[in-house]
């Protein structure tokens, strides 16, 4: 377990999966990010890589080979090592193994940074295709939010905020964790929207085409008490089904799981990326405490 410390907060990572573990404020001890009980969910803040969400069937067919992987990919997973640490920032990263090549065709190096200033915490993404072949690949958060926090209500007052006047449109994930044609519309009242015990009865909130790109948790006293940037051009919101669970996910994604009717040609995926031989994709998002 590697920590970042300043005078506001307290981040903990841990090198497998090079996941966060831990946002604790140091004056207050309130924190931040959910604990991973296994009863709801046994994961804090995975990193989603190769992909994001299910292939249809489990399967990519690419160059006519079929590869099987589960669902989110392999790196939340994984063992990262640590390639550089400093008193704010740390970086982690995975290459390539025979298992992953079983899973994905691809070689790559995934370099996963993490940056603290004051009370906000900047993820950074660096996918370098090592191939020399283009390479195809998907990639997202899934940072895990404690809501409500303890001793300030219910979960159902509390809301998520929006930068935009909406109505946010939502597409559905159905069987086989796959994308349906359906969708909902959800209006916003001040841009927010509230969290009802059935907001997550069908699974995630997939919200494409840019929509928003600055989505807050908002407690019951209308206080935005964590905030999530990105420039992504998609995103998840995802507790799991019953609404119970006391968590709320906000997921930057750049990529999805594939509709029901998708060919499996990996190169077609939507919302996919494509990197040319020796090129770096680098992206990041940001997340702020109150």
């Amino acid at each position: 377990m590697y920590q970042l410390k300043n005078e506001a907060l307290t981040l903990e990572i841990d090198a497998h999966g090079a996941e966060m573990k831990s946002l604790k404020d140091n004056q207050t001890g309130q924190e931040y990010l959910w604990d991973g009980d296994p009863a709801f969910w046994k994961r804090t803040s995975p990193v989603l890589f190769p992909l994001v969400g299910n292939y249809r069937d489990k399967e990519s067919v690419y160059q006519g080979k079929t590869y099987t992987m589960s669902q989110h990919g392999f790196a939340r997973d994984m063992d990262f090592s640590v390639t550089e640490e400093k008193d704010q920032e740390i970086w982690f990263a995975l290459q390539e193994t025979p298992e992953t090549k079983e899973k994905y065709p691809f070689d790559f190096k995934l370099s996963i940074g993490y940056r603290l200033e004051n009370r906000t915490v900047q993820v950074i993404w660096k996918v370098e295709n090592t191939n020399r072949e283009t390479m195809y690949f998907s990639i997202g958060g899934h940072p895990a939010f404690v809501c409500p926090v303890p001793g300030k209500g219910k979960q159902t007052e509390y809301a998520l905020r929006f930068d935009t006047e909406g109505p946010v449109v939502s597409s559905l994930i159905g069987e086989g964790g796959l994308l349906t044609e359906e969708k909902v519309e959800y209006p916003l009242t001040d841009q927010k929207l509230q969290i009802a015990e059935d907001l997550f009865a069908r699974d995630a909130l997939v919200i494409e085409q840019d929509q928003a790109h600055k989505v807050s948790l908002v407690d019951p006293t209308g206080n935005a008490y964590v905030t999530v940037r990105f420039d992504a051009p998609l995103f998840g919101i995802w507790a799991p089904k019953g609404g119970k669970a006391p968590f709320v996910c906000i997921e930057p994604w750049y990529g999805r799981c594939d509709r029901a009717d998708f060919s499996k040609k990996l190169e077609e995926r939507e919302w996919g990326n494509t990197l040319e031989a020796g090129g770096i994709f680098e992206k990041s998002y940001t997340i702020t405490v109150a």
